[in-house]
């Protein structure tokens, strides 16, 4: 099957559950998930791995066990891909991130250690300035209130250096080409785009 875009039928399904997230709706329109939602996301990530490698789709259901928001299902379908990157589909149309979400204790000292470098943070602060050009968000999961110790307070990359994580990030505005197979190009684009902050990450942290 070819990539063709998501109906507006695949939005008005999160429109739905946003209103009555319950089993009693997901049941009654499960066919629409399936169809008009999971189904082009498959066909987008079996044309996309070629270039960017297999990717996984995100089960529907939400982990409510240590949440106090108890609604069963996730208002959106989402996919990661093994070499980086990830695709989102909600009721406000697709968005995309690339990056680390979060960053565990080793590889956070790896990343501040590089973006203070000259050499390695100055070429960072580049790739971020490149993103936010082109009118990508970076941001991150978390970032602490102040430098983090061991770090000189004026540091020229201060912001950087007190993020959690980094990624670039994207919600696309809603057109008629999420409804045709452009949408491809669309996502394409961006994670070409944000290749550099991919392998920057890959070889500094």
């Amino acid at each position: 099957m070819t990539f063709r875009g998501w109906p507006s039928e695949a939005l008005e399904f999160y429109d739905g559950l946003e209103a009555d997230n319950s089993k009693t709706y997901w049941t009654a329109h499960k066919a629409i998930y399936d169809d008009q939602v999971r189904a082009p996301m498959t066909q987008l990530l079996a044309e996309l791995e070629p270039e960017f490698g297999p990717a996984k789709i995100f089960r529907p259901h939400r982990d409510v066990r240590f949440s106090a928001d108890k609604s069963p299902y996730k208002t959106h379908c989402a996919a990661s891909f093994e070499r980086g990157g990830y695709i989102q589909l909600s009721a406000s149309g697709l968005a995309a991130g690339a990056g680390a979400y979060m960053m565990d204790a080793p590889r956070l000292a790896r990343f501040r250690t590089a973006v203070a470098a000259d050499a390695s943070g100055t070429a960072l602060a580049a790739i971020v300035a490149d993103l936010e050009a082109r009118g990508w968000s970076v941001t991150s999961h978390e970032q602490l209130k102040t430098i983090p110790r061991g770090f000189d307070k004026d540091h020229p990359r201060a912001a950087l250096l007190r993020q959690k994580g980094l990624i670039a990030w994207h919600q696309f505005p809603l057109r008629p080409w999420l409804g045709t197979a452009k949408a491809r190009t669309h996502v394409e684009q961006f994670l070409r785009g944000c290749r550099p902050l991919q392998e920057w990450l890959a070889t500094h942290a």
